[in-house]
């Protein structure tokens, strides 16, 4: 390859018919071919070898193709094709130099490479240049006369041949002038051309319809160089401005964009190497595909490592971005207008096409960033709505007008963060993820919603609860008649009370009337369940509460004093009055009878079958009958509603009369003892007895006072240890154990009276001023109650009693 300042020229195509890819990729990188678009032009030259081809382009265009050296004898210079570009000409014009035909070199039959070669050129080539000795005119076996049959024969060959321009270069020219030799020219010309076979759908096509025929004439490089110059001079004038309207190739066709000429030179002589008919549209369809797709592919790697689009590529994987849509949309226009500015020039269908598959390519390349950002706005949406939601709840905004204001709020929220995300060139929907975040938002509303309304029936249960398990407990444990209506009323009262509370509550959920009624209902029937629960409680305690009260009514009087067991109060009687009172109990605790229309008679068969069986069985043994208690349900009361079945009950009530026969007889027992203790008097036959027996000793009494004196002293000590060591009540509890109790206290018991008789001996009565008024009152009132032993002995004596008949009477039931 040759360089040279004003020219660059290298071998696009070698003898052999090799295609110089990689020397003509150079060359148009070093003339920057590819920036001109369709601003250029094509010009090649045909001729016989030894033409002075050569030596006319390098006069013409300034190139530096390779010339004969005619001091070497006459043969082929020019091997294969040449390609260069002419200096100064404007637009940017190529010029191709083909090996020269007729070449004894190739042969005569060798006229394969020269089809090849003037078929390449009429596909590329804008003007063709035919360099033609002045002397072959006219003549029938000419030189010209092969080539130009040649040249109309592989014209044949495009299915849409280009306007080319051929310009006849009459070399050598004579006296005769060129007004003259040109229409005999033509006529040759024509003739030709007619003679050429040509397709059907050709058969009447003029020559004009494919070549602007052009004809010039040069005097002899040899022997007129100057004139021949001027005459180059002049002609390469023409080649200005070549491509513009009325120049020579003012009206081509099909031209390849520049950015394309390799590419399609390459393609075009590989068909035509393959013998093969060129179709030129499909062609530069092809090139096109090619060159579009390459450019796309360039401009996509160009966008992928854009440092612009990686920032916001980066940035959106942790959150949103400010001016996202706007920023990227700048970048793909950016691209798009780079990729429009170099595909402009071909063909529009492929290129429309391509661009779509481009812009396809990169939105699939920033979707995911678009779809990541969008996931981010959802999100932050979603936490900014949890966000005003829980304040507009905590500012006591009613639940239904908070969610529908917020709600409302946060999806305009989140359709200004689309808007900034759009991305002008993508018509995506965003609905899906708007839908999302809709459901998103509504679940949240609904867990909100069941927390709230959860939280709001908890605290209406609590209420429920408080207000039911203390009143059911006390009103259960004084079991009467009234026990079940009063349980009713009062579960009915509370109940409406929650029920009413919960509506309003409710009112503000905008809940729907079958939602509303279902949690209303559910609120009664937890009420209910409360009731029943604590009901079903106290049944598991009900033998403690039937012993209880047994206890409470055995043990105390109808004034609620503990009784004592004096021996005047009818056990019989009392006994069956608590055991009623107890029986009446686990009649009430049987069953709930929360229904106003509840009717049973669970107290009279208990009574038949517990109380009136056992007198009937004492009066006769031998009537059997059935037992009513012998069933595990109660008659026309539902099993749901029973708490102590009729067997239980049968159960209970047997280990109830066990537990409680103690504290009966321990009532007989003590009711016993006080009697004998009461009667201390020996009988009257014993007295009238003692009254003949001791007269004579009553007698010697009175006559003499101090015995009785002495007696009456005996009497008051007696009294005294009597009443401080409460020998009734010590043996109250039996003959041993008072035996052993008064024995531990006796002695201390005595010392004390005598330590105090003392005290008295010491401290006579005086009226010194000096004495202290509470010593003499707490004398005074020691040795008044010393004195006054008999009052101060029976109301100790009462005291211990009480004592004793309060604990015989509390020991059973503890125990129980």
């Amino acid at each position: 390859m040759a360089n040279s300042e004003e020219s660059c020229s290298t071998q696009l195509i070698d003898g052999d018919g090799v295609f110089n890819a990689t020397g003509i990729d150079k060359l148009i990188k070093e003339i920057r071919l590819a920036e001109c678009g369709l601003s250029y032009a094509v010009v090649s030259i045909m001729g016989p070898q030894s033409s002075g081809k050569s030596t006319l382009l390098n006069h013409l265009f300034s190139t530096n193709f390779r010339e004969m050296d005619a001091f070497k004898g006459r043969s082929q210079t020019t091997k294969g094709i040449w390609l260069a570009r002419c200096a100064g000409i404007e637009p940017c014009t190529l010029v191709m130099d083909l090996e020269g035909t007729d070449g004894r070199e190739r042969g005569e039959d060798d006229t394969a490479f020269e089809k090849q070669s003037a078929l390449f050129a009429l596909a590329v080539s804008d003007i063709v240049l035919i360099n033609m000795w002045c002397h072959d005119i006219g003549r029938e076996q000419a030189a010209n006369k092969p080539l130009l049959k040649t040249v109309f024969q592989v014209m044949m060959r495009l299915f849409s041949p280009r306007k080319t321009t051929l310009m006849f270069v009459i070399r050598d020219k004579t006296r005769t002038p060129l007004e003259n030799l040109e229409p005999v020219l033509r006529e040759d010309i024509q003739k030709i051309w007619d003679a050429v076979p040509k397709p059907h759908a050709h058969k009447e096509t003029p020559l004009s319809e494919f070549f602007n025929v052009e004809v010039v004439a040069l005097s002899s490089y040899e022997e007129k160089e100057e004139q021949f110059k001027e005459q180059v001079a002049s002609l390469r004038q023409r080649f200005f401005h070549s491509i513009t309207p009325g120049g020579l190739a003012g009206d081509r066709r099909g031209v390849v964009p520049a950015s394309g000429f390799s590419f399609s030179a390459q393609q075009i002589w590989k068909v035509i190497k393959e013998n093969k008919d060129l179709d030129l549209p499909a062609h530069k369809v092809m090139v096109a595909t090619v060159r579009c797709e390459e450019i796309a592919n360039e401009k996509y790697a160009s966008f992928a490592s854009n440092e612009d689009w990686c920032h916001l590529e980066e940035a959106v994987q942790s959150g949103p971005v400010s001016g996202f849509g706007k920023k990227l949309s700048s970048i793909l226009d950016s691209s798009l207008s780079e990729y429009d500015a170099e595909a402009t020039y071909f063909d529009e269908g492929v290129r429309s096409a391509k661009r779509r598959q481009f812009e396809e390519k990169l939105l699939q390349l920033i979707q995911p960033a678009f779809q990541s950002l969008l996931g981010h706005i959802r999100s932050e949406t979603l936490e900014k709505f949890k966000q005003v939601f829980d304040k507009a709840l905590n500012g006591g905004e009613a639940f239904s007008l908070a969610s529908c204001n917020c709600a409302q709020f946060c999806m305009a929220l989140f359709d200004e963060g689309c808007a900034d995300a759009v991305i002008e060139q993508a018509n995506w929907d965003t609905s899906k993820v708007r839908d999302k975040l809709r459901r998103d938002i509504d679940a949240h509303i609904d867990s909100v919603r069941a927390a709230k309304l959860s939280e709001l029936t908890s605290l209406y249960e609590a209420k429920l609860k408080e207000a039911l398990s203390g009143p059911v407990e006390a009103l259960l444990d004084g079991a009467s008649n009234e026990t079940w209506p009063a349980i009713r009323k009062l579960l009915r009262r509370e109940t409406e009370a929650a029920v009413s509370g919960l509506s309003d509550a409710l009112s503000g959920f905008n809940l729907d009337e079958q939602t509303k009624d279902k949690m209303l209902a559910s609120t009664k029937d937890y009420a209910r369940g409360v009731v029943e629960a604590k009901a079903r409680e106290e049944a598991g305690r009900v033998l403690i509460r039937m012993k209880d009260r047994f206890t409470t009514l055995f043990s105390h009087d109808s004034d609620s004093m503990p009784r004592v067991w004096t021996g005047k109060e009818d056990i019989r009687a009392i006994t069956k009055i608590a055991r009623s009172a107890s029986l009446k109990l686990l009649a009430v605790m049987a069953v709930t009878r929360l229904d106003d229309d509840h009717i049973d008679n669970i107290e009279g068969t208990l009574s038949v079958a517990l109380v009136e069986s056992v007198n009937g069985a004492v009066k006769d043994r031998s009537i059997t009958s059935f037992d009513p208690l012998a069933s595990s349900t109660w008659e026309e009361v539902s099993p749901k509603k029973t708490l102590i079945s009729p067997v239980q009950c049968k159960s209970l009530w047997r280990q109830f009369k066990s537990e409680t026969e103690y504290t009966v007889s321990q009532a007989i027992a003590a009711q016993e003892a006080n009697k004998r203790n009461n009667n201390w008097l020996p009988p009257p036959w014993a007295i009238a007895a003692m009254v003949i027996l001791g007269f004579n000793e009553f007698m010697t009494l009175l006559r003499n006072p101090l015995y009785l004196g002495v007696i009456f002293v005996g009497f008051l000590l007696f009294k005294a240890l009597w009443v401080q060591l409460d020998i009734s009540g010590e043996f109250r509890n039996g003959a041993l154990p008072g035996l052993i109790s008064l024995s531990s206290k006796f002695l201390p018991t005595v010392m004390n009276l005598l330590k105090r008789l003392a005290e008295e001996g010491q401290n006579p009565m005086t009226n010194d001023p000096n004495r202290n008024p509470a010593t003499n009152d707490q004398q005074r009132n020691e040795s008044r109650s010393f004195r006054n032993g008999v009052s101060a002995s029976s109301s100790t004596s009462s005291s211990a009693s009480s004592e004793v008949i309060s604990s015989e009477y509390s020991s059973p039931a503890k125990e129980d």
